[in-house]
């Protein structure tokens, strides 16, 4: 296989541009780096195309390798055959490679080897070679096989009809040993088959609705199989996959009957049949089951990933003073107090919940708070407690007549897991647990990228059947997502925290911490180059990272914006060119663009001896250095009043915010508490097979509610108005 060819036609690409772009890849790039700064090389391949492929040549590669692997293995076997060659390298996935293996594997004893060393193998090809007659009756011809007692008793041999079967078991590994034979029994199963669930537990359970349940395997959508499996593990659920046998054994039949007159023809169906029953059917419903699982998986995955990247990119609430609202009952509700850029200044503890219930001591703690700091919103924790919370937060900011200060009901998923962190406890060294809640949940608030970066994504709360993935795969994908997030808006050198640098290209968690300690011991960073001083930071790690890092303060004015320090030399003379000093960064450059475009990009950029795509992107950033991308999204939707699920009517309209696409539909927060459900047939008037399609989590929404189940606590959404 040529991997490059094979990539550049699965991904509609010039052979020349996939091999510069692997070149990259080998030559230890990161993927952000990439995108961003070899656009030339690459054809401006995004993030997201690039990552793909470097999954994708990673498969490539470790197919190659196994086949090399195996042909290498059945060659010291003495058994290397030009069809075997040609074989493998036809094969396109590692199951076709384990296929033609498998002959060849070394196994444990079963019937087939054992009727091997009584000699029964020229039996078994006597009996596949059909013949429309024997010069004996085949019972004769089996009977020279039996062998007395006094011989090796491994070898024993007792009469004829024990040669016959030793002779089918033969035969029945060996037709399920053919790789051709289980490629086209897998596709028949794929195909004709279906999953078939059944109750394992007289109980009643989540997973009822599979109690008595079949689907077309080829048909399944992702999120039933991983529900299914869920049920399995759990014991409520017997899984198996079914298909009539009669289309497998007719398959098999017309491949391996040669002759129907055959007096052998009896022998051979009942091997054929064995072969299926007990060898075949149970491995390739193993491999059926496990490639929809991992097809289930990878869709869940992209799904997560995705949701995952639209919220760690939501809009930012700058320039807001937060007090961040952890509710609680027996323990209370701790309060932190955030200003405008995120520094801790206050905290407090209230108790307006039961059992306690002190209303008015807790109103008094929140009115001053909000006096003392000029609060301009509360950001209130969505778990336990968090309705009366709301509740009284509500009426407390009706009290203090100020319409200015807002409230918003916060997701705090896995703010407790920071909040019992080693990065928790060395942030706030003197807290518990509870008051750094507090922090994370008015912080995720201001910057949800840079308060997220520091959980697990999987306990951010957007993904779906998470903790039944491969935890490997899954945690390279988000990382990948978090780190693409990151490097996008890139980060202050001198503000970030070790775990938001840790994602910045080139740069581990070592370098991260380096960075920090490098920071508290010789003051801010004044320029970009410092960089090169900090322990593990070489010329290869400022290379991928330089560009990604911001330092405000910096006597070099492009130091604070994504140009890369390779590229300064061509910014300054494009900004001579047109007779702009450095001082008209971002202020002073509002026609650079069209000058640029009239004195012509390709020339310009042929100049100044950059590609065109690099200068477009310097063009970008000194207009507009240091921006933030996430700027032209929509804010979030901040409320002054509180609404209960017993205040819907069915019919009303109504304005929400997307917290998480699943693959039946998606969780909209109203403002009531509890998210509604939109399902994927409720969405577009239009026909959408996914919700990721229409919907994308942070995406401000107008829904109607279609019902109200409050024993249940289910709210049903439509979004056809």
């Amino acid at each position: 296989m040529n991997i490059i060819e094979t990539l550049a036609k699965e991904f509609t690409l010039k052979v020349s541009q996939v091999e510069a772009t692997v070149g990259l890849i080998d030559d230890g790039n990161t993927i952000p780096f990439i995108a961003r700064y070899r656009k030339e090389v690459t054809g401006s391949l995004d993030d997201t195309v690039l990552r793909n492929l470097d999954e994708r040549l990673k498969y490539l590669r470790n197919l190659e390798a196994r086949k090399e692997e195996v042909r290498s293995l059945i060659e010291a076997q003495g058994k290397l055959t030009d069809e075997i060659v040609e074989a493998l390298n036809k094969a396109q996935i590692l199951t076709e490679v384990e296929d033609i293996y498998r002959p060849y594997k070394p196994k444990r004893a079963t019937r087939a080897s054992i009727a091997r060393e009584k000699g029964l193998e020229p039996l078994a090809e006597l009996l596949m070679e059909q013949r429309d007659a024997y010069e004996k009756e085949l019972t004769e011809i089996a009977a020279e096989y039996i062998t007395t007692e006094n011989e090796d008793p491994k070898k024993h041999v007792k009469t004829a009809e024990d040669a016959l079967n030793g002779a089918k078991d033969i035969i029945a590994e060996n037709i399920s040993d053919n790789a051709d034979f289980r490629k086209g029994i897998r596709t028949l199963t794929h195909d004709h088959g279906t999953i078939v669930s059944k109750q394992a537990k007289d109980e009643d359970s989540v997973y009822s609705s599979y109690y008595d349940y079949n689907e077309s395997i080829k048909k399944i959508p992702g999120h039933r199989v991983l529900a299914i499996n869920r049920g399995e593990k759990e014991e409520f659920l017997k899984v198996d996959v079914n298909i009539d046998s009669e289309i497998i054994l007719n398959y098999l039949f017309s491949k391996i009957i040669t002759n129907t007159n055959s007096p052998a023809k009896v022998y051979v169906v009942d091997a054929i049949t064995d072969s299926y029953d007990r060898l075949i059917k149970p491995s390739v419903e193993r491999e059926i089951r496990t490639a929809l699982f991992d097809e289930a998986s990878e869709g869940a995955i992209k799904l997560f990933s995705d949701n995952l990247k639209h919220l760690l990119m939501g809009a930012p609430l700058k320039g807001k003073t937060v007090l961040g609202y952890d509710p609680g009952y027996r323990t209370g509700c701790k309060l932190a107090v955030v200003d405008k850029t995120g520094k801790y200044i206050d905290w407090d503890v209230i108790y307006p919940t039961k059992p306690r219930e002190d209303i008015e001591g807790s109103t008094k703690k929140v009115e001053r708070l909000i006096k003392k700091y000029d609060v301009d919103v509360v950001a209130i924790g969505n778990g336990t407690a968090s309705k009366e919370s709301e509740i009284f937060i509500a009426g407390v900011l009706k009290g203090m007549g100020n319409p200015n200060v807002k409230y918003i009901m916060v997701s705090e998923a896995g703010a407790s897991v920071y909040s019992a962190s080693k990065l928790g406890a060395e942030e706030f060294p003197d807290f518990d647990v509870t008051q750094r809640s507090a922090i994370s949940i008015a912080r995720r608030l201001q910057d949800p990228l840079a308060e997220l970066v520091k959980i697990d994504p999987k306990s951010i709360g957007v993904g779906q059947y998470q903790h039944d993935m491969k935890q490997a795969r899954l945690d390279e994908a988000l990382g990948g997502v978090v780190e693409d997030c990151v490097n996008s808006i890139g980060v202050d050198v001198n503000t970030a925290s070790y775990s938001l640098l840790s994602y910045i290209s080139g740069i581990n968690m070592t370098s991260a911490k380096n960075i920090v300690k490098y920071r508290e011991a010789n003051g801010e960073f004044t320029k970009r180059e410092q960089l090169l001083k900090v322990p593990k930071i070489g010329a290869k790690a400022y290379e991928q990272c330089a560009g990604f890092l911001r330092v405000p303060g910096s006597g070099e004015i492009l130091d604070n914006t994504g140009v890369h320090p390779e590229s300064y030399d061509a910014a300054k003379a494009l900004l001579a060119k047109f007779d702009y000093t450095l001082e008209s960064v971002g202020s002073g450059l509002s026609d650079i663009r069209q000058k640029c475009a009239k004195y012509g990009t390709k020339k310009l950029a042929e100049e100044l001896q950059i590609g065109e795509p690099t200068l477009l992107d310097i063009i970008g950033e000194l207009e507009k250095p240091g921006r933030d991308v996430r700027d032209s999204l929509p804010l979030p939707i901040l409320r002054d009043d509180v609404l209960g699920m017993e205040d819907l009517k069915e019919g009303m309209i109504m304005t929400g915010t997307v917290r998480n696409v699943i693959d039946f539909g998606a969780f909209i927060d109203i403002g009531v508490h509890q998210d509604g459900l939109v399902h994927v047939s409720e969405i577009s008037e239009k026909f959408i097979k996914h919700p990721s399609e229409a919907l994308s989590v942070g995406d401000i929404v107008t829904v109607k509610i279609k019902g109200v189940d409050l024993n249940k606590k289910r709210i049903s959404l439509t979004m056809k108005l």
